[in-house]
């Protein structure tokens, strides 16, 4: 079966019926590692089979992007059931969540999940009902425990500005870390060139856009078929 592209998906009625029939062409596929299904009125129904492609640590291949925007039919218990798969997987890299009613207490537990991975690096939460409360328990995860985490969009909640700077600081200063380290490593090998120098992942607050901007690198252009060769 020849999966479609995100463009046929992402805003699609798809339901979770439909999902139901996608969904074995989905886990047969033997290199699918990012998948789209942004504003496609998914419910919890859902969640359960999408879970079933964030196989728990090395159990098999899984899913690196997932994009889950603007699927307000989802409960807690479904987004709750979505984190566990998260902190549990050994793969997945990107996580779009942005415009949900997710509010604070979903994203207390997305906060467990992202301190519980080892491997995602960008999480979306624009427009999804936080506060400073759950921006201070974000705060805390990103201060108090090594994440893989990079990029953290928060655009468009009622998150104080210097709550947003605090956390973009910290991040911040976790890549330069990265980069400090990876410079010394380089320093003790010989010179075989670089690629070019990667693009930053922050517009933090105070700059010309007064929220965080995340820009993905090409991370986010990748096709619900996307292999890798």
């Amino acid at each position: 079966m020849r999966l479609p592209s995100r463009d046929r998906l992402h805003g699609s009625p798809l339901t979770d019926a439909g999902l139901a029939l996608l969904n074995p062409a989905l886990a047969l596929h033997p290199a699918l590692v990012a998948l789209d299904l942004g504003d496609c009125m998914l419910g919890d129904e859902a969640i359960n089979l999408i879970c079933g492609l964030l196989p728990p640590d090395g159990a098999k291949s899984g899913l690196k992007e997932l994009t889950l925007s603007a699927n307000p039919g989802i409960t807690p218990k479904g987004w709750s059931r979505l984190a566990i798969a998260v902190a549990h997987s050994s793969q997945v890299r990107v996580l779009n969540l942005d415009y949900n009613p997710l509010g604070d207490h979903v994203a207390g537990m997305l906060a467990v999940a992202v301190a519980s991975s080892r491997t995602l690096e960008v999480l979306d939460l624009e427009g999804t009902g936080l506060t400073n409360q759950s921006a201070q328990t974000l705060l805390d995860m990103v201060e108090n425990y090594p994440t893989a985490l990079r990029s953290l969009v928060l655009a468009e909640n009622s998150i104080s500005p210097e709550l947003q700077q605090q956390i973009c600081d910290l991040l911040s200063e976790g890549e330069e870390e990265e980069e400090l380290a990876g410079g010394a490593g380089d320093a003790q090998q010989p010179d075989r060139g670089r690629g070019p120098a990667a693009q930053p992942s922050w517009v933090c607050p105070g700059e010309p856009s007064s929220q965080m901007v995340l820009m993905t690198s090409g991370l986010g252009d990748s096709l619900l078929a996307e292999t890798e060769m």
